[in-house]
């Protein structure tokens, strides 16, 4: 039996009401929450609408998103917004945020909050320390953004076509080799492309836990120079040599589908079958990670220190975290994200939402993912994809 959003709220998820929550929820009331965030995803931009109609209905509060290409564009609008003085009434209500863009605005007080405890839903979280409800990219969370969805890096690759795929990211040297041209990745200027690098520098380097601190150049150094080594053999194995990359996640699943590679990557465990489902992917496409696991992280919501509507944007986050939402989210026919709450903190209708979910070919299990490898301190990133521009490109 399946179990709508609307059923499991009316079984008795919707938010409790605590009295500071009631006066929230009365603050929120007629609110219209702007909502930045990143629009190059159809299935994502279709949630939040749903996610709006749904906010509307049961608290009075719409949600309009404003798309962004990048994130950090709405933190340059609270930065100008602070350096014009306005300090209330902000433009910006709430923002998808994670890594360097959170750590920005947590260092230049642009954050509201503490706030993610004062959300009936946060029960559902697992808030401990090393959780990764509460760790963005190393930095504590320490309250100021609430997750939403998990994200977790996988390979898609056609079946039909190819008969293994390799254990680890130094196996891609053999494999490429064995397939010459029909593997690539997305220039590493975009961050799926950024996150292959990290992906084979977090299994390459000479001391992993080095990765989870603040960037040096000592370090950078050290802990680099197996990983350019390994891309040196690599390179000249990939599509058109290794000397132009597809733009996006995008594109490349234009070029798997096409039969161009065998090989895409995403952030999304349940792309691929999403994929295979509207036609951008071939029925054969399955999905692979490393046997250690791969990196992964949750997505978070921030909401801006200034923002006009900040009662409405803590409805919203407490929205996105009823588990009939978060059922709703993982189903593959509407998003397919994994959700980010503790399933051990779930009453029996809860954990029935999820049980009733459809499944797929190509959709792995949560235990097929294998572990989740924590990010690396942000500031790598930026450092890690200069060098290889400054390696890579003319």
């Amino acid at each position: 039996m399946r179990f709508s959003v609307l059923t499991l709220l009316a079984l008795g998820f919707a938010s409790p009401a605590l009295a500071d929550w009631s006066h929230t929820l009365a603050e929120a009331k007629g609110q219209t929450v702007y909502w930045n965030a990143w629009g190059g995803d159809a299935r994502t931009n279709g949630f939040i609408a749903w996610a709006s109609g749904e906010t509307e209905r049961l608290y009075g509060v719409k949600i309009e998103q404003v798309k962004l290409s990048d994130t950090a564009e709405a933190v340059s609008r609270v930065l100008s917004e602070k350096a014009a003085g306005q300090d209330a009434g902000g433009s910006v209500d709430m923002i998808w945020i994670n890594g360097p863009n959170f750590l920005a605005m947590k260092d230049q007080g642009l954050l509201h909050g503490p706030f993610v405890a004062d959300l009936p839903n946060a029960k559902y979280l697992d808030l401990g320390a090393a959780s990764p409800a509460s760790v963005d990219f190393t930095v504590p969370v320490e309250g100021m953004e609430s997750p939403w969805r998990l994200a977790k890096f996988v390979f898609a690759y056609d079946s039909a076509r190819v008969s293994y795929m390799p254990d680890t990211m130094a196996g891609f040297v053999e494999w490429a080799a064995k397939h010459k041209g029909r593997m690539t990745h997305p220039d590493p200027s975009n961050f799926m492309g950024a996150t292959f690098l990290k992906q084979a520098l977090i299994e390459l380097a000479p001391e992993p836990g080095a990765l989870q601190q603040p960037v040096t150049e000592e370090a950078f150094a050290a802990q680099t120079a197996p990983l350019w080594a390994w891309y040196d053999a690599l390179r000249p194995n990939l599509w058109r040599e290794g000397e132009s990359f597809p733009e996006n996640q995008s594109v490349q699943n234009q070029m798997l589908n096409d039969g161009e590679v065998d090989v895409s990557m995403s952030f999304d465990p349940a792309s691929t079958a999403a994929g295979i489902a509207d036609g951008s992917l071939p029925e054969t496409a399955r999905v692979w990670v490393p046997k250690a696991g791969s990196i992964g992280n949750i997505s978070f919501v921030a909401i801006p220190y200034n923002a006009a509507h900040a009662a409405g944007a803590e409805v919203v986050a407490n929205f996105l975290l009823e588990p009939a939402t978060q059922a709703h989210m993982q189903d593959i026919s509407v998003l397919g994200s994994f959700s980010v709450l503790d399933a051990g903190k779930l009453d029996e209708a809860g954990r029935a939402g999820f049980a009733a979910l459809p499944s797929a070919p190509a959709l792995p299990a949560l235990a097929d993912l294998g572990p989740t490898l924590l990010e690396p301190h942000a500031s790598w990133m930026e450092r890690l994809t200069a060098e290889w521009a400054k390696r890579y490109t003319k």
